[in-house]
């Protein structure tokens, strides 16, 4: 049907696109019809009936979500009973299956809905903002916008191409893959997730138009998913690192390699359609980076052995992909000199191949005697292959390996240390010798093109790796080192003051400090072995690989300069000449510390000889600095609005301090996949940071579930990585001074003071809180789960909270639906406000539409409020609670009640809803169907985790279902733990962002 250009004007941007919330409800019904003919063609009958029957009675569509019968709990509590362990087994995994299928769907949806909107600006480019005269100014857009779309705003918005082409040039997005334990689908379910994603994506086709053409792939469908259900979800054994390593660049694999060169052609695409004039931006303007395999902060898995494998490991992968791709060249540039000129160059380098390569010249130049392109690509491949086998070499003999050691070179063949590609500028400088030729033949391609921006992005490197380690690691073997020198003033006794000095003249001084043959102790040796791998790693790798050392818990001037002072005595710093190899980076985590983090850098600003030590970047050549912000730890330490209070004013102190300072600010956020630990949607996130904090440059970390959520689909991928760089050019060119409100300001200092007090109330001053975290959320089985090399603990066999790490803390929270480390204490801070004067709630909601960083804070708490479920929760606590701790869990568990009253009344009240996610249909279905469809896995959850807690209390319990009074056969505890962990996957499907 033709609509007419009257009424696109009048029609919104979604209407134009695909509505999210109605695609979810189309597109359930099929997800739902192959869920339910598994379970029949798996189960037994009677067994299927029952799981159909536990979701049929949580079924939103059946039970008024908004006023839960607990008829409805009982008869769920009740059916749960009646099965044995093996049927309670059976509906844990149907509901995970069922989650994941869901999951699946959305990320599809979350496609198509993409690729509609490229769509709509690709064909119909008249239909442009200028359609909609109510558009928000910049500075209050939150919806994600494509390439397009901005650059076409800020064309209307006049913003001078000059003042956008010296923002690209000089973008720098980097995005950080982790391996922390929150993701835990095996690395075989995620191939059948793939798999099954494709199916959907086929069967849902527009171009899928035979009725045998959609019943073969609707039998596929049901085929795959047969196979998934039959497939063990959980981990058969604990990941080595290694296995993290292979998981985390399962992504560049299978994604991102291909992904990266059509985001570039996109923004190109973009840019000549509003701004022809002005100059792209560099091929690597988005990059990545992994700390899995060298962040060795409380693993000490990661050795540097583990570090030097995972370098390795990264460069084969490359070394494969660019073999393929060469080799797929020399098919495609079969161009003959007899029909075509060849430039100069590429032919006096082919002569020079033929002395370098007489093996491969023998073999090829009879059949690429007149392919002067085959034959150039052929000694590629050859020098791709030299590069391949000393790499191995490398691997399998370590990162002590003697170069002297390495034979890159047939037997016959000449002494070759230059044969094999001695960095990746070589590779490059082959290829760019290729296109020159073809460009002054006026003549294009296309792959080569491709795989140059692909070598521009990932190098042989694929992804830098940051390492990171805990700052006492440092202090302690300075101070081991400083006793067995005999120093009059061991290093851990002097004050931070003398330790500054101290490290500042042994940074000027020429005379190594650190003796050869030394048996130190364990924590010290490798401490020191990890700087000289980082030296043996740049000499053969490059500095790209490696250069980058994150300080986790940074708290002083000398907690920098201690790094410093051991890379120089690896050879990674030289004062005398101001060079260093290593970009050292605090981390600055607790409130104390991000409060401390100016005073920390001015000092350090101050001193000469740390400025320049420092990197230049841009036309001004400014020194960088890069800072990490801790949202983890801060969180835990002093709740979710204090902990996001205190980053933000951190993030405009240090940048004040920068500017005047002359440096330039590169910001690290270590966000996780919850909101607890600083997730949520990164559009909105990285629009609330303060105006002028960016200026092109930013660091995320990417991690967990949210690696799957983002980049386990290609489009997916690119809409993340597209709307992340929109994000950050649209934060860099909006100046507002709505950060500097002193009003705002002063209301938000209050609120935070008042909330982390609320907070440390609860959680470190109320001695029973870590008693009822302990038993009421399944946090000891958690930390069962195979789904890290890292331990969940900082010390071992330690109970305190302090010793517990973030993301288990936040996991647990989680899987029994208290969520509490997201959202408590913010409504007694907010309620202070209005109690005290009635007009506040007119600021807070003027502060919710004008406001950026307040709006992202309230549409936070707003989603996670929308995914606690106290009914459930109170069941957690009265099941599992003991007895003796039953009055003050009751108390606590008030608490929480309460605040999460006040708070949910509070959020509603700021953004005018009646009912929390109103002005999000879309978000608002998908949590409303998880929420009552996990019910079943709440339930089910509690009963196992209190029959395998009874087991550690006593002898093996004989039973045939969950009524304690039958007597039947004996159920082991790992069958017990095996069907707990299955439940706490199938939360986490359910859950999304879990940690």
């Amino acid at each position: 049907m033709n609509i007419a250009q009257s009424d696109i004007a009048n029609m919104s941007s979604k209407q134009l696109t695909h509505d999210p919330s109605r695609l979810l409800q189309q597109r359930l019904e099929l997800v739902e019809d192959l869920w339910q003919t598994v379970l029949r063609s798996e189960c037994p009958p009677e067994q299927a009936e029952r799981l159909l029957r536990l979701k049929e009675l949580s079924d939103p569509n059946d039970v008024d979500i908004l006023n839960k019968s607990a008829t409805t709990s009982d008869a769920i509590v009740l059916l749960i009973r009646e099965m044995d362990l093996a049927e309670a087994i059976a509906a844990a995994r149907a509901f995970s299956l069922y989650f994941q299928l869901v999951n699946i769907l959305e990320q599809r949806i979350e496609e198509d809905s993409y690729l509609a909107s490229m769509s709509r600006f690709e064909n119909q480019e008249s239909l442009d903002e200028s359609l909609d005269p109510f558009a928000p100014p910049l500075a209050s857009q939150t919806a994600p916008a494509t390439f397009r779309e901005l650059f076409q705003r800020l064309r209307r918005l006049n913003v001078p191409p000059a003042q956008l082409e010296t923002l690209l040039q000089e973008m720098d997005i980097r995005l950080v893959f982790t391996a922390h334990p929150t993701e835990i689908v095996r690395h075989t379910v995620r191939h059948k997730q793939r798999r099954v994603a494709s199916l959907l994506q086929q069967l849902q086709s527009e171009f899928v138009v035979s009725g045998p053409d959609q019943e073969s792939l609707r039998l596929q469908l049901e085929e795959e998913i047969r196979l998934w259900w039959r497939t063990d979800e959980l981990h058969q054994f604990k990941p080595t690192v290694l296995d993290e390593v292979d998981y985390a660049l399962h992504y560049f694999q299978q994604v991102l390699f291909d992904a990266m060169p059509q985001l570039r052609r996109r923004i190109i695409s973009a840019l000549s359609d509003s701004y022809p004039d002005v100059q792209i931006p560099q091929e690597a303007f988005c990059t990545f980076g992994s700390w899995v395999g060298s962040d060795r902060d409380g693993n000490p898995s990661v050795t540097p052995e583990i570090t030097w494998r995972t370098a390795c490991y990264q460069r084969q992968l490359m070394l494969e992909r660019y073999v393929h791709a060469v080799q797929e060249l020399r098919d495609q540039l079969s161009i003959s000199m007899q029909w075509s000129q060849v430039s100069a160059p590429l032919l006096e380098s082919l002569e020079m191949d033929r002395l370098r390569f007489p093996e491969v010249y023998e073999e090829r130049a009879a059949r690429y005697r007149l392919e002067p392109y085959r034959l150039k690509l052929s000694y590629t491949l050859e020098r791709l292959r030299l590069t391949q086998q000393r790499n191995q070499q490398l691997a399998d003999g370590g990162w002590q390996t003697s170069l002297e050691g390495l034979n890159t070179t047939n037997m016959d063949g000449p002494s070759s240390d230059d044969l094999h590609y001695g960095s990746v500028a070589e590779f490059r400088s082959d290829l760019e010798l290729i296109r020159n030729s073809l460009v002054s033949t006026d003549l294009t391609c296309e792959a080569l093109d491709t795989l140059l921006t692909q070598v521009h992005i990932f190098g042989f490197s694929l992804a830098s790796l940051d390492i990171r380690q805990e700052s006492t690691r440092h202090s302690n073997a300075l101070d081991e080192l400083t006793r067995y020198l005999n120093f009059p003033n061991a290093y851990g006794d002097m004050e931070e003051d003398e330790r500054v000095e101290w490290l500042m003249q042994e940074l000027k001084t020429r005379r190594p400090l650190i003796p050869t043959a030394v048996n130190w102790s364990p924590s010290t040796a490798e401490t020191v072995a990890v700087f000289r791998m980082l030296h043996r790693l740049q000499e053969e790798f490059g500095s790209r690989i490696c250069r980058t050392y994150v300080i986790s818990m940074s708290h002083t001037v000398s907690d920098l300069l201690e790094v410093l002072l051991l890379a120089k005595e690896a050879g990674l710093v030289d004062i005398a000449t101001g060079n260093a190899d290593l970009l050292v980076v605090p981390l600055f985590e607790t409130v104390e510390d991000l409060q401390r983090a100016p005073s920390v850098m001015a000092s350090l600003f101050e001193e000469s000889v740390y400025r320049d030590l420092l990197p230049r970047v841009g036309e001004q050549l400014q020194p960088l600095q890069e800072l990490m912000l801790g949202y983890s730890d801060s969180n835990k330490d002093s709740g979710f609005l204090s902990s996001n209070w205190e980053i933000h004013q951190a993030q405009i102190a240090l940048q004040d301090l920068a500017r005047s300072k002359g440096v330039a600010l590169r910001l690290f956020h270590g966000r996780g996949g919850s909101v607890g630990r600083g997730g949520g949607p990164a559009y909105q996130a990285i629009l609330a940071q303060p105006s002028g904090t960016l200026q092109g440059r930013i660091k995320i970390t990417e991690q967990g579930e949210v690696l799957a959520s983002k980049y386990s689909l290609p489009e997916l991928a690119l809409y993340n990585l597209e709307t992340v760089t929109t994000a950050v050019l649209q934060n860099s060119l909006v100046t507002n001074q709505l950060d500097a409100t002193p009003s705002w300001n002063q209301l938000m200092t209050r609120v935070a003071a008042k909330s982390r007090e609320h907070y440390r109330a609860l959680v470190h001053d109320n001695p029973d809180l870590v008693a009822f975290f302990q038993e009421v959320t399944p946090i000891e089985e958690i930390s069962k789960l195979q789904i890290s090399s890292r331990p969940a603990r900082r010390k071992s066999g330690a109970k305190d909270l302090g010793s517990l790490r973030a993301i288990p803390w936040v996991f647990g929270w989680t899987q029994s639906r208290f969520l509490l480390p997201s959202w408590f204490g913010v409504g007694t801070a907010l309620s202070a406000e209005v109690d005290a004067d009635p007009d506040q709630l007119d600021l807070l909601r003027r502060l919710h539409q004008r406001w950026p960083f307040f709006r992202m804070l309230i549409s936070k708490v707003e989603m996670t409020l929308s995914k606690v479920d106290l009914e459930l929760a109170h069941h957690y606590m009265t099941s599992l609670g003991r007895i003796e701790n039953r009055d003050a869990f009751y108390e606590i568990f008030a608490t929480i009640a309460s605040e999460y009253s006040l708070t949910k009344k509070l959020i509603l009240d700021i953004t005018g809803n009646s009912r929390l996610l109103h002005a999000d249909p879309a978000l608002q279905l998908s949590v409303d169907l998880r929420n009552r469809t996990i019910v079943p896995l709440g339930f089910l959850q509690v009963a196992l985790l209190r029959r395998l807690r009874d087991q550690n209390r006593q002898p093996p319990i004989s039973e045939t279902s969950f009524q304690e009074s039958e007597v039947g056969r004996t159920y082991s505890r790992s069958e017990l733990l095996r069907g707990a962990l299955l439940t706490i996957n199938g939360i986490a499907a359910g859950m999304r962002n879990t940690g």
